[in-house]
């Protein structure tokens, strides 16, 4: 199946690692242009390094409220065009209600929600019809995940944004989608894994509770994204997509 990705320019915001960089990887793997970001220059550069000519890495911190205009001014430069956004973040910390702090909750506002907010508001300025808006958000969207507190607090409020933008950009023809990752075999989730006395057993216990009993692949998560903000997407907008083997328990 042809996505009609070849030659279109996305930018993907925290792909050095993680969920954004299989993004990336497979939307560069489809013939798309990318300018993927990361805090770390250098991170940046060598992970745009991998996926070869057609991927530009810039340091960008999706907080600072200048990122926005950056990474489109760099789509533009490098590839001559700006035909989408994928907004990935680095999650924010793990904890209960009591354990987290102001300033963990501050941080994360401005990083995973606020930023995001910003990056798709500018996307759409810059956006015309066909282009899309697409946001990594969690399964927490739906249902709370123990001890990810703050993920739960700001990943639906995300996702009534998304929403909302959807609707007020679908008649310009730009779309905006979600997508729900859960148990997806990263480094962060190993690491959310290795909180817990016996990592193995957890992992053991999350995979039983997976109709397809495994985490899910990285690329197979990357897959999914580069579909979703492809052409061939073209009349899927305001959605969520799980991507969790079937872990949610509701429709």
């Amino acid at each position: 199946m042809d996505l009609g990705l070849k030659d279109r320019v996305y930018v993907v915001t925290g792909a050095t690692r993680g969920l954004g960089n299989a993004a990336a990887r497979e939307l560069v793997a489809d013939g798309a242009k990318v300018v993927l970001s990361g805090r770390d220059a250098k991170s940046a550069a060598d992970a745009a390094a991998a996926l070869g000519p057609n991927a530009v890495g810039v340091a960008a911190d999706n907080a600072d409220p200048e990122a926005p205009a950056r990474l489109i001014a760099a789509a533009r430069e490098h590839f001559g065009a700006f035909d989408g956004v994928l907004i990935s973040v680095g999650g924010p910390p793990p904890g209960f209600a009591a354990d987290n702090t102001d300033e963990q909750w501050t941080a994360a506002f401005e990083s995973v929600f606020l930023g995001a907010v910003r990056l798709a508001r500018a996307a759409a300025a810059e956006l015309g019809a066909g282009g899309a808006v697409g946001f990594v958000l969690s399964g927490s969207v739906y249902e709370p995940i123990g001890g990810l507190t703050i993920s739960n607090g700001l990943r639906p409020g995300l996702a009534g944004f998304a929403k909302s933008l959807a609707d007020e950009l679908g008649p310009r023809g730009i779309r905006v989608v979600g997508l729900l990752p859960s148990r997806i075999d990263t480094d962060r989730v190993r690491e959310l894994d290795g909180l817990s006395a016996d990592p193995e057993a957890t992992r053991a216990a999350n995979e039983s509770r997976i109709p397809l009993r495994r985490y899910g692949t990285p690329e197979e998560f990357g897959r999914t994204a580069a579909f979703l903000l492809s052409p061939a997407a073209s009349y899927l907008t305001g959605i969520m997509v799980p991507v969790d083997g079937g872990m949610r328990s509701g429709f």
